[in-house]
């Protein structure tokens, strides 16, 4: 069965607009474009879209400021960043601000579909809260408290320690974590995961006692599940 899903393009360049336009559609999916980033930010905002496919150079407002403009603006469709800009930077900074992924061009229009039908899975799937080691982690408002007390996260931030909380007190490879904070198709280099691991700890450290993150030599990482620390606590 395919799924019908109501598509945003934001891109400046015609005939790749074009192309998108006619393969989504003919796809079974209903499309609205734009070329300009600041007509696109309204779009997204004013509009209910299962998925938004964004490029990051555009006229007026560029793909970042989108970005961050519809999740301040409390939209949270999932984005998905089409461009050519294919530099670490440039893909963790897309990420961080509020895009879901990120495909660089030249692409498969093949796996762009596969992507988009991701999305919207991920989107529309039930989540409820995890609690954990005095963690409460809220999927939909993205939102995590630390014994009351509210955490604030990047995006990249949070997905870690979703993954984590999930698989508490079982270690989880770097390659499984980097995958799930930024997917299996974008090249992220190991330093910036075990960077991202850093940035989470003094978080969710300061100013507790306790680290809640333990690194598992020549494997990756795991959350603590609460009982381990309470026997070091003891001890």
């Amino acid at each position: 069965m395919i799924l019908s899903l109501r598509i945003l393009v934001i891109e400046d360049d015609p005939r790749l607009l074009e192309l998108l336009r006619k393969g989504l559609w003919e796809h079974g999916h209903l499309v609205m474009t734009t070329a300009n980033g600041r007509e696109g930010l309204q779009l997204g905002i004013q509009h209910n879209f299962d998925v938004i496919i964004l490029d990051i150079r555009l006229p007026e407002l560029d793909g970042y400021q989108i970005a961050a403009g519809l999740r301040t603006n409390g939209c949270s469709t999932p984005v998905l960043m089409l461009t050519a800009l294919d530099m670490e930077d440039d893909i963790i900074r897309g990420l961080d601000l509020g895009a879901d992924g990120y495909m660089t061009k030249p692409f498969s229009f093949r796996e762009l579909l596969v992507r988009i039908h991701s999305l919207a899975r991920r989107a529309n799937a039930p989540s409820a809260e995890v609690h954990c080691a005095g963690l409460t982690i809220d999927p939909i408002q993205r939102k995590v408290f630390h014994s009351g007390k509210y955490i604030s996260l990047t995006r990249s931030e949070f997905l870690l320690l979703e993954q984590l909380a999930e698989h508490a007190g079982n270690p989880l490879s770097r390659k499984d974590l980097a995958d799930h904070v930024w997917g299996a198709a974008t090249p992220v280099k190991r330093g910036v995961l075990d960077t991202l691991v850093n940035s989470l700890r003094r978080k969710l450290d300061s100013p507790f006692r306790h680290s809640l993150i333990k690194t598992v030599r020549g494997l990756g990482y795991c959350l603590q599940d609460g009982s381990e620390m309470v026997q070091k606590q003891n001890t």
